[in-house]
């Protein structure tokens, strides 16, 4: 495919397509002389190679830039090849340089600037004679070597002038020149590496001289098939010289003259054959034998031009874009195929048939590399035959697009009809049977158990119709315009595929400009390009609808997606196939409603699982659709639909119903897909009010939100969302007695049902029934809020049997919004209509409690969902709130939110942090209205102004930590920041540990001066931890976050006093945290904790002491083994603890060299003995069970 490079897309476009010119020369000459100083160093060699690669990478698509350049390298690299002083290391080094620029440019052109003179065969010769073939390191060597040896054996001398006198006097005769090279080919035709390859190319350049070719040709043909019908593919050494052979084969075969190799040729066939090459295991020798075979046929037939093939005239891109505004035709060159002269008549070889069979079974491989193959022998093979036969191989191509075929030989067939096409092989006469294929191959899809096969049989449909486009003339293709057009339009937006959807667009656009005769081709493509069609949302419901407002392309798209794509095996192409018809709708709304929706109707109750649910969510989106349209013509959807389509979609259900259809993994389709009918169907006002079908669709809803617990997990969210959006559309429309009231009896039915379900102990029975609770109208609430607010508080709360029912909390949370949302505010309105001054308090209490739910199970903490509900819905109400009634909200109220929400913008999770700054900020820098009683509000704006505030990432630790930390200044804010705070700071995260406890220890820093604030805070930090004694969430996250801050020397006020309190308090905290517990990390933290309290003077230094020596004898053998450890490190920091010197190192002897891991009674003996020098009371054993 071509791709065209626009300047407007630049940012999209691979770089390697906009390159100009080779600019890196500077680099690219550097690189290479610092070749022989760095050989050496590993390092260095490795880097330099890397360096290369990415430079010369870059040139893979654009190769020919490099084309001025390639002498100055090559001549670089011989220079340092060809010097003496060069060590083998080096010179190997260069080669592999060279190898890396021919990859780039291809060894076909590279090759030719290696140097032939006479002079060069015997070094180069002799440097090959000299490598090693099993050294896997140095193969590029040897590749390129054999390259400059094809290159050198092409001197115009015979070769045995360049052998001397072969008889020396010492009477032993030396192997000529001729057949050392033969020798050398051989044995590089059998290695596994890639010199192989080039053995090949020596083989087809040597053996076909003249001088060679007189002596050698027969016998190296002899080599060859006695190594191919003596050779086992059934192992690697046989593989490999299977692949040399057949390599040497197709090459000689390609190189050399017809006149030299007709007579070996049925030889040769013959061995094939016999060897049944077509059938091996291994798919490089079935290709290689395909082009062996296609050769060989090209040596039986004549080489000579079809004289009856089509050609066109002018390949003018400017001429035929003139042919379209200006409908002259131009004069065309193509002969006239009727006056043709008959063809030379000469028997054809009995072999081609055969030839001809192998390359059309090559068609149907398995493999896409032996089909390519295949197919570009059919357009060479076929090119030389007569017109008659040439019929009957494109004959023979036609029928590899039978529906018993696979899509390997339609995927062949494609390859092969686009090589005929492009060689002027398909006659006009024929197209009338290929275009048909060839639309068909455009959507062929064929499910395959879980997945789908065709993409590359639609890839390769795309390349003929982008082939047919340069090789017919305009009026050849003129009566198929429309059915291509039509087409590849529907690949290029429709595919699942985004490979195909490009290869469509680009063989649209190649025909639009080619041909000239697209319809809205310059439109299409404008909106359709390459890099358009690849977002497929994009396709299915931006674009489409821009081409379907083309006449020409309207049924066929809407017809393609009912036919096709609404039945898909895929769930997404279905529903965004349903998206495009509803949008699409609005192009053809008569043709819907007369002829699309009456063929959905019976696939929405066949047989086919997809295409039933494909139709349903079909028959919903294109109803709702023309109801909209007749709404604004004032006139009602039944005007647009016949009346067997109403009973239609009102029966669907039903029968659905009666065959159980609802059940099962079919269920999980079916329920969500006739909820959105249910849905549409009520929100286009459809005639079915006191319908027997409303009660059917009632029972569908309530039965999915009840049964959730009984669906996969992948399926139960998109059923429950079905089922809620569903009863909120049918309530509106059918349980309205008159507009605002509702239908008494099932407001009663709805409500307590649903109040019911949330005391059930299925957790999705209590999320489906709160979101139904949410989503009813404000006409079915009115009268009951209080009951049903009660029941949603009450469906909040956390009870311990109840742990797990946290998406229930979540959802009650949510609901709770929904409602109060739904009824509106008034101040002093009635409790049960409205939210007002006697259930508000309720509401704040009940959303204010979630944000504490701090539930942990399997699945960490899933309490957080529960919050974030609480947030967003804490959000909702004020905002409701402070627009009609800002009074409601007490001063008390407002604070504690506020608080909450400052916590959660300090905690850990970067996701739910972002999403608490982001409601904080909306709520405090709301001022239309604004939110009152906020606390500190000028402070908070000074800290978030409104113009910078939003642009803060809470997601990022880096971001948000300086600016909520400033919130611990503010009194009303210090306790519940320093909560979120504590858990981020002793947290496992290493980015959200390092700048939170940054933030911490800057504000910190602040106030180490200030007596009354670090007073505050050291106040604070206690009441938290008393608060949260026992509660390993919090207290474990303390204990490491008090420890950072001893070890930075936050707390010099403190320990500079004698039993400070906050040391007193602090200590007593500890011990009451780690009593009888058994924690290890737990008290791994306390034993820091306690090692940076030594700082403070009098009996808490004593009490810590104790605490520690207790420690040693814990009957943890690692607790022992840490605390000595973090003893000897505070000893080592602290020098105070021990005036006497001989006591400090008797102890610190003790704790280095006692092993703390042995004997508990050991160990207490060298505890004891710690004690006495410390000259602190020994720890006595209160219970056989106390930890010493």
């Amino acid at each position: 495919m071509e791709l065209v490079c626009d300047g407007e897309e630049s940012e999209v476009i691979p770089q390697a397509c906009v390159l100009s010119e080779f600019s890196e020369i500077a680099e690219v000459k550097t690189l290479i002389n610092s070749l022989p100083d760095i050989h050496n160093d590993t390092v260095s060699r490795e880097t330099t190679i890397e360096k290369f690669v990415v430079l010369m990478d870059r040139y893979q698509e654009q190769p020919h830039l490099l084309d001025p350049h390639l002498e100055w390298m090559l001549s670089m690299h011989l220079e340092m090849i060809r010097s003496e002083k060069s060590p083998p290391l080096l010179v190997h080094l260069c080669f592999k340089f060279l190898y890396i620029i021919s990859k780039v440019r291809g060894y076909k052109i590279f090759m030719q600037l290696f140097p032939h003179e006479v002079s060069d065969v015997q070094p180069v010769l002799d440097l090959l004679c000299r490598q090693d073939p099993k050294d896997t390191e140095t193969w590029e060597t040897r590749y390129i070597l054999l390259l400059w040896l094809s290159m050198t054996c092409l001197i115009p001398f015979d070769l045995s002038r360049l052998d001397g006198n072969l008889s020396t006097d010492s009477g032993l005769n030396r192997e000529t020149i001729m057949d050392r090279i033969l020798a050398v080919a051989k044995s590089f035709l059998r290695v596994s590496d890639k010199s192989r390859d080039a053995a090949s190319v020596l083989v087809s350049k040597f053996v076909t001289r003249p001088d060679v070719k007189q002596k050698r040709l027969g016998d190296f043909l002899d080599w060859c098939l006695t190594t191919i019908s003596q050779t086992s593919e059934l192992t690697m050494e046989g593989t490999v010289a299977l692949d040399g052979a057949l390599q040497s084969l197709a090459q000689l075969f390609k190189h050399g003259k017809r006149d030299d190799f007709l007579q070996y040729a049925p030889t040769v066939l013959q061995c094939l054959n016999q060897k049944r090459i077509a059938e091996s295991n291994q798919a490089t020798l079935r290709k290689l034998g395909a082009k062996v075979v296609q050769r060989l046929g090209l040596t039986f037939l004549k080489p000579q031009l079809a004289k009856w093939r089509y050609q066109r005239g002018s390949r003018s891109l400017a001429v035929n874009l003139a042919q379209s505004a200006v409908t002259e035709s131009v004069e065309s060159i193509k002969p006239d195929l009727e006056s043709v002269s008959p063809e030379e008549d000469y028997d054809m070889p009995p072999e081609v048939e055969n030839i001809i069979e192998q390359l059309l079974v090559g068609l149907k491989d398995k493999e896409t590399i032996v089909r390519w193959s295949s197919a570009k022998g059919i357009g060479r093979v076929t090119g030389r035959l007569p017109k008659e036969l040439a019929d009957d191989v494109v004959e023979s191509v036609l029928e590899c697009f039978s529906f018993q075929e696979t899509d390997n030989a339609w995927h062949g067939g494609c390859l092969a009809l686009a090589e005929l096409g492009r060689r002027g092989l398909l006659l006009p006469s024929r197209l009338s049977d290929v275009v048909p294929l060839i639309v068909k191959a455009l959507t062929y899809d064929e499910k395959r158990g879980a997945c789908s096969l065709g993409s590359n049989v639609r890839d390769a449909a795309c390349y003929v119709c982008w082939a047919f486009a340069r090789a017919y003339e305009p009026n050849e293709l003129k009566p198929y315009v429309n059915q291509i057009a039509s087409a590849l339009v529907i690949t290029t937006v429709f595919d699942r595929n985004v490979t195909c959807r490009k290869a469509a667009s680009a063989a649209f656009q190649e025909n639009v400009g080619r041909q000239g005769t697209f319809p809205h081709g310059i439109d299409i493509l404008t909106a359709a390009d390459y890099f358009t069609v690849g977002n497929l949302n994009n396709c299915y419901l931006t674009i489409s609808v821009y081409i379907t407002g083309f006449e020409e392309y309207t049924k066929p798209l809407i017809d393609h997606l009912v036919a096709m794509k609404v039945n898909h095996w895929d769930g997404v192409i279905r529903e965004l196939a349903t998206k495009a018809l509803h949008n699409l709708t609005v192009q053809a709304p008569e043709y819907m409603a007369n002829t699309v929706l009456p063929q959905l109707l019976p696939m929405a109750t066949g047989m086919d699982l997809h295409g039933r649910h494909g139709a349903i969510l079909a028959c919903a989106e294109i109803t709702h659709t023309l109801y909209k349209l007749a709404a604004k013509n004032n006139s009602s959807v039944t005007d647009f639909l016949l009346s067997d389509t109403i009973e239609g979609l009102k029966g669907i259900h039903q029968k659905l119903s009666d065959r159980k259809q609802y059940r099962g993994f079919g269920g999980e389709l079916m329920r969500p897909a006739v909820c959105g009918l249910i849905e549409k169907l009520s929100l286009s006002k459809m005639p079915f009010k006191d319908d027997p079908v409303i009660a059917g669709w009632q029972w569908l809803i309530d039965d999915s939100l009840k049964n959730l617990h009984l669906f996969s997990s992948g399926s139960r969210l998109g059923i429950q969302d079905a089922a809620v959006s569903a009863l909120a559309a049918l309530c509106q429309r059918f349980y309205q007695v008159e507009p605002g009231v509702a239908d008494v009896k099932m407001q009663e039915q709805l409500v307590s049902q649903y109040l019911s379900a949330l005391e059930s102990p299925e957790v999705m029975t209590r999320c489906g029934c709160a979101l139904a609770l949410g989503s009813l109208p404000s006409f079915m609430i009115h009268g009951k809020l209080q009951q049903i607010l009660s029941g949603l508080q009450a469906g909040c709360k956390v009870a311990k049997k109840e742990e797990s029912l946290t998406e229930g909390r979540r959802d009650a949370a949510i609901a709770m919004s929904q409602v109060c949302l739904a009824v509106g505010v008034c101040a002093q309105g009635n409790p049960d209509h409205v939210l007002c001054e006697s259930n508000i308090r309720a509401v704040y209490e009940a959303l204010l409690d979630c944000m504490n739910d701090y539930s942990m199970d399997s699945r960490g903490d899933v309490g957080v969902w529960v919050r974030a509900a609480a947030m967003s819905s804490l959000m909702d109400v004020t905002m409701l709130v402070v627009a009609s009634a800002p009074e409601l909200l007490s001063s008390d109220l407002v604070q504690r939110m506020m608080c909450c929400l400052a916590q959660q913008a300090a905690e850990k999770i970067d996701r739910y942090r972002a999403h608490a700054g982001t409601i904080f900020l909306r709520l405090l820098h709301s001022t239309e209205p604004a939110v009152p009683h906020i606390p500190h509000r000028e402070e908070l704006l000074i800290i978030f102004p409104p113009e910078t505030g939003n642009l803060l990432n809470w997601n990022a630790a880096s971001q948000a930590f300086p600016h909520i930390t400033q919130l611990l200044r503010l009194p009303q804010y210090q306790y519940h920041t320093l909560l979120g705070l504590t858990v981020s700071v002793g947290g496992l995260t290493e980015s959200t540990v390092r700048f939170s406890s940054q933030s911490l220890f800057e504000y910190l820093k602040g106030v180490q001066q200030d007596a009354t604030a670090l007073q505050q805070f050291g106040d604070t930090l206690l009441c938290i931890f008393r608060d949260n004694l026992r509660n390993d969430r919090v207290s474990v996250p303390l204990l490491k976050m008090v420890d950072q801050i001893l070890a930075n020397g936050c707390f010099e006020l403190f320990t500079s006093e004698e039993s400070h309190p906050f040391g007193v308090e602090l200590l007593s905290l500890c011990k009451e945290e780690i009593k009888k517990s058994k924690d290890v990390q737990k008290l791994l933290s306390c034993i820091a904790v306690f090692c940076g309290m030594v700082q403070f003077q009098g009996d808490v230094r004593k009490n810590v002491l104790v605490q520690l020596l207790m420690l040693l004898g814990h009957p943890f053998p690692v607790i022992r083994k840490t605390t000595a450890s973090q003893v000897y490190e505070m000893l080592l920091t602290y020098d105070d603890v021990i005036v006497d010197d001989q006591v400090l190192a008797d102890v610190m002897a003790s704790l280095s060299d006692t092993n703390w891991e042995s004997d508990i009674a050991t160990v207490r003996t060298h505890r004891n003995q710690l004690c006495d020098w410390l000259g602190v009371p020994r720890p006595t054993l209160i219970a056989k069970s106390s930890p010493q």
